[in-house]
């Protein structure tokens, strides 16, 4: 017990409280660092040479966007099941949830074909991210991830005292799974894959997915997050999970924020070997800061599939209406597998986004590849429409 309250008593000095709480939802995080890079007058919000986000002119003013196109946020959701239950069960709220987050464990595993043991919940999926970063990485050691990737496992594994090898995404924009396997090396601590990829809304093909966590697993564990996987074409059938079932060191992280329209309820989870699990409980629990309310909410939703098929129909009708107007203007973009698109820009990010926040939008800006890149997420028709009007007096 002396040794595991030692160890609790290190990670918290190296890790929380150099990073600051983690356990936050991912638009806090990121308020954060706008709020900073405004602050010290930064054109940038991270620091490093292979990836990076343009600071907007100012956070936006979330009760007067005409488009809110930012967060990769759900516009449908929470179903009406989902909120029905939501509310219920605030009356509970005097008690802790323990026995509900159980069945609702449960019930995921039954989902996913494994036992109860090889689940953990999460107020979303980014909390789990970091979880298994400030875990991993106490120690040192290294990331092999995709450049670019997805930023929250990174960031903290970073600054728990990490490194990220970062590996550039093919031409074809899937993980170069070849050269991520020729990456590893002794320090190797976890290789990261984000299936769709993040900033890049690309997805990389089940075959060799499935080929390269089966093989490369057997060397160090390797962490999909299907934070979109749902809106993908294939959906489901191209999880990694069947090979957690299958007792291979993988760890699978889902989310209720996309898809379910769940974003500011915060609940996810990942699915893993149990002793992984069971080592990353020990420094720091697993379904902590996730409330009745939302374990109901999450419950309920994965009943209304009704609602699930016409968010992501709706989704994709958004995805096609804007792929469409790109085309018809000629402008390049990466195919897209998620609800959000990235395409690149010839003006300059800060510049781009200073023109779409002037209109009561909200966009994000990326820089890699010796490119500037706009996000956009998919919103409502009628947002896309706005945001399409603006693109054409924005990029004449």
């Amino acid at each position: 017990m002396q040794n595991l309250s030692n160890t609790r008593r290190d990670w918290i000095k190296k890790s929380l409280l150099s990073i600051g709480a983690v356990a936050v939802a991912p638009q806090v995080v990121w308020s954060n660092r706008v709020e900073n890079a405004l602050t010290t007058k930064s054109k940038f919000l991270f620091h490093n040479n292979h990836f990076n986000e343009y600071t907007p002119p100012k956070f936006p003013d979330l009760d007067n966007l005409k488009a809110r196109l930012m967060w990769n946020e759900n516009p449908y959701g929470p179903s009406e099941m989902a909120a029905e239950a939501f509310q219920k069960e605030v009356f509970n709220g005097n008690h802790y949830s323990w026995k509900s987050l159980g069945q609702l464990t449960s019930k995921i595993a039954k989902m996913e074909g494994v036992k109860p043991e090889q689940v953990m919940m999460g107020p979303g999926s980014s909390d789990l991210l970091e979880k298994t970063a400030l875990v991993f990485f106490q120690h040192g050691g290294n990331v092999v991830s995709a450049d670019p990737s997805y930023m929250s496992l990174v960031a903290v594994a970073e600054a728990a005292g990490g490194s990220w090898k970062s590996v550039k995404l093919t031409s074809d924009y899937q993980h170069d799974l070849d050269a991520m396997e020729a990456a590893i090396d002794a320090d190797t601590k976890l290789v990261y894959i984000t299936n769709p990829n993040n900033p890049t809304a690309t997805i990389t093909d089940t075959d060799k997915m499935k080929d390269f966590c089966r093989r490369v697993s057997k060397k160090v564990p390797v962490f999909i997050d299907e934070a979109y996987i749902e809106l993908s074409d294939g959906g489901m059938a191209n999880s990694m999970a069947p090979l957690v079932a299958d007792n291979e060191n993988i760890l699978v992280s889902r989310t209720f924020s996309k898809i379910h329209g769940m974003a500011g309820l915060r609940i996810g989870y990942m699915i893993g070997k149990a002793e992984t699990l069971e080592m990353i409980n020990q420094i720091t629990r697993g379904g902590m800061g996730i409330t009745g309310p939302s374990i109901a909410a999450a419950s309920a939703s994965m009943d209304d599939t009704e609602f699930l098929v016409s968010c992501r129909t709706k989704l994709v009708d958004a995805r096609k209406y804007f792929t469409s107007y790109l085309d018809s203007r000629n402008i390049s973009y990466m195919p897209s597998q998620t609800n959000f698109v990235i395409f690149p820009i010839e003006v300059a990010g800060d510049e781009f986004l200073s023109k779409v926040y002037e209109r009561d939008m909200a966009v994000r800006a990326f820089k890699f590849w010796d490119q500037d890149w706009c996000r956009v997420s998919m919103g409502k028709m009628e947002e896309m429409e706005l945001f399409t009007g603006a693109l054409n007096e924005i990029l004449v």
